[in-house]
């Protein structure tokens, strides 16, 4: 039976979780939950008491080595998995502070492998790939077989929407390959260490039409980050849709506005559309 349950930090969110019925309401108290976590139960609603006074945190990375002896790789870095459908979470963060990526590798905040997925007033904090709005590529999924959890592997597609929310990061640290609305968000760019980053790393399917779309978001940095040496986006692989709409940048913002991705050619496949339309911007972008 779906029931209201309040934790605190002292709590083991994991075990509560699980014990929780499909369409409770879990209340985060204020404070640190120092606990990595999965949601493998659908229809939760999860509510902090603000991203300022709740925060769900972690610091796994992609070069840590696991138990079973092989290094995390970005995937099983996250602070939190989203693993089910109808989860929603409003007044928290989820952070992972591993912090230098340079030595480190990715280090995820958030992974969302579920449909219908809705994020408010939230903060997303880390450094590289803060943020998976799964699934993977499906070629990623057959390379880990055996290697990554079965909910790691589910295909998709997924419907995800974050509103009002602070996501920062550095490099690809909105990726994936959800249809995935930005609506009102401020997206942060952090510096560390390198000279150079990028927003988004979308990698859909040809067979998608949405992807991932920022709406009436404001693309901000810190201090240390240099003018023009930040990408709105990068296709992490061919067709990969990334939509900006009626957004505004700061001078961190490149001119050029996108990368095709080191040496590849994906800049053929990529879709990729801004509006308004910008006369700096590369000419493989299109207008929306």
């Amino acid at each position: 039976m779906a029931v209201s349950i309040t934790l605190d930090p002292t709590d083991n969110l994991q075990q509560a979780i699980d014990r929780a019925a499909p369409g409770s309401t879990i209340h985060l108290q204020p404070g640190v939950y120092r606990q990595k976590t999965v949601i493998r139960t659908p229809n939760l609603q999860i509510e902090g008491a603000g991203a300022e006074n709740t925060i769900l945190v972690w610091d796994d990375y992609a070069n840590k080595i696991h138990a079973d002896g092989q290094a995390y790789n970005t995937f099983r870095t996250y602070t939190l998995a989203i693993c089910a459908d109808g989860i929603t979470m409003r007044n928290l963060s989820v952070v992972n502070d591993a912090l230098n990526p340079k030595e480190k590798g990715q280090e995820v905040a958030l992974s969302v492998l579920g449909d219908r997925f809705f994020m408010e007033n939230c903060r997303l904090s880390s450094t590289q790939d803060t943020l998976f709005t799964g699934p993977l590529p499906p070629d990623l999924i057959d390379r880990y077989r055996g290697f990554l959890a079965d909910e790691l592997r589910v295909p998709g597609p997924f419907r995800q929407r974050y509103m009002n929310c602070l996501i920062e990061g550095s490099v690809d640290f909105i990726f994936g390959c959800a249809d995935a609305v930005f609506e009102r968000c401020e997206i942060r760019s952090v510096y560390d260490g390198r000279q150079v980053g990028y927003v988004a790393a979308p990698a859909h399917a040809l067979a998608q039409s949405k992807g991932l779309h920022f709406r009436n978001c404001r693309f901000t940095c810190e201090p240390e980050i240099l003018p023009c040496s930040i990408y709105l986006a990068r296709p992490w692989r061919d067709y990969g849709i990334a939509v900006f709409e009626n957004c505004q940048y700061g001078p961190h913002i490149a001119p050029e506005g996108f990368d095709k991705w080191n040496d590849t050619n994906r800049d053929k496949t990529a879709r990729f559309y801004e509006h308004p339309a910008l006369r700096e911007r590369v000419s493989w972008v299109r207008p929306f």
